[in-house]
């Protein structure tokens, strides 16, 4: 294993690299992940941990196009007053269809995406969104064309 003062190593860099873009769908993707990195299942098993733990890997999990499965998404933002910000932010998380939400450092404060079945399915949950929190101001963005690239960092 690493230092401790090392978030990773050069092995982590390896897995890293190679779950970003290329995670296997097979029964036992860690051991294809190790059998290809010349390592065993274990240690990857247990870099993976670690590095979830120390927040470097925040989630692994399937990226999915929702127009292709028959949804709609758009980008969000809301002028969220300083002390109603944890409560707006629970209230939006609550919703299966938000799958990123952000504080920034803008007038309009809280941006987060949803997707939905629909468009008129995303302004009814903005609806009752602003209704329990009292944030009227918010802006529903949805693409007009999508540019679409893969982020991949070479770790």
């Amino acid at each position: 294993m690493p230092p401790t003062d090392d978030p990773f190593d050069d092995i982590d860099r390896a897995i890293l690299n190679r779950i970003q873009s290329d995670f296997p769908v097979t029964r036992r993707p860690y051991r294809s992940i190790a059998k290809n990195l010349d390592l065993s299942e274990e240690n990857v098993i247990g870099r993976i941990k670690r590095l979830k733990k120390k927040g470097i890997i925040r989630r692994i999990g399937g990226n999915f196009a929702p127009e292709k499965l028959g949804f709609v998404s758009t980008l969000c933002a809301a002028k969220v007053p300083k002390d109603k910000i944890d409560g707006f932010v629970h209230t939006v998380n609550r919703h299966p269809g938000v799958t990123h939400n952000y504080l920034r450092d803008n007038p309009y404060n809280i941006w987060f995406t949803f997707i939905a079945q629909s468009m008129s399915e995303i302004a009814d949950n903005l609806e009752k969104i602003s209704r329990k929190t009292g944030v009227t101001d918010i802006l529903n963005l949805p693409a007009t064309k999508m540019y679409k690239i893969k982020a991949h960092f070479d770790i």
